[in-house]
């Protein structure tokens, strides 16, 4: 298989976070009289950016203001529940990524995230390590929200590598139709909850110890 470099989604594909963007929903939706069940949650926020989230939310057009006030809020609810965790990437993601740049194999984030968050993991989770901050494509307010495969496309783009020669790492159902979307050569999806993947045709891991590494073979320098 030819794959030339790869894009990893980032909330609950490198880093294991589902239940604590769940928990931190829940607090900020009994903040303002809301309540969604785990399969709402699963199925309307999780992959897509915050202002999407927060419209479909309120039910109306959020001013540029409200959507970062509010955002906000919910992300320092979100960060102060991470931090009373051992905060770490995936199982076998530092092995794996440390193989892709010992091979000088291009990779990258694509994330629904913003940067409020990405300042967040950079300080600790010391991505600094494998990734250069400003090659990672991040909900910056201008980028489609996953289906959509733009945020895809942007990361294909700058690792200079086409649809047919990248893999791509996710999680949710928004991230995997953003994926397929892209017409990406494959797709892994990364099990990091209870989450039932029967309708895909992908392969699923729990590890990063478990990716095949022969499909880089033919690409290493």
């Amino acid at each position: 298989m030819d794959i030339k470099g790869v894009i990893f989604d980032f909330n609950g594909t490198l880093f294991f976070d589902t239940h604590l963007h769940n928990q931190a929903w829940d607090i900020f939706l009994k903040q303002h009289s809301m309540e969604l069940s785990y399969d709402e949650k699963n199925k309307n926020i999780h992959g897509k950016n915050n202002a999407e989230i927060l419209s479909n939310l309120f039910s109306k057009k959020l001013s540029l203001g409200d959507i970062e006030r509010l955002s906000i809020e919910k992300e320092d609810i979100y960060q102060s529940l991470c931090l009373k965790q051992d905060m770490k990437l995936a199982q076998g993601a530092e092995d794996f990524l440390e193989y892709l740049l010992s091979k000088e194999i291009p990779f990258t984030i694509a994330t629904a995230s913003d940067f409020y968050n990405l300042e967040f993991y950079f300080e600790h989770l010391n991505l600094a390590r494998y990734f250069d901050m400003s090659k990672i494509v991040y909900s910056n307010g201008k980028i489609k929200s996953k289906p959509n495969p733009e945020i895809f496309l942007k990361a294909m783009d700058i690792l200079k590598i086409n649809a047919n020669q990248t893999l791509i790492f996710e999680d949710s159902t928004s991230g995997i139709k953003a994926a397929e979307n892209s017409n990406a050569k494959k797709i892994i999806i990364v099990k990091s909850t209870d989450g039932n993947y029967d309708e895909w045709n992908h392969q699923i891991i729990s590890s990063f110890s478990e990716v095949d590494k022969s499909m880089f073979v033919n690409n290493c320098r």
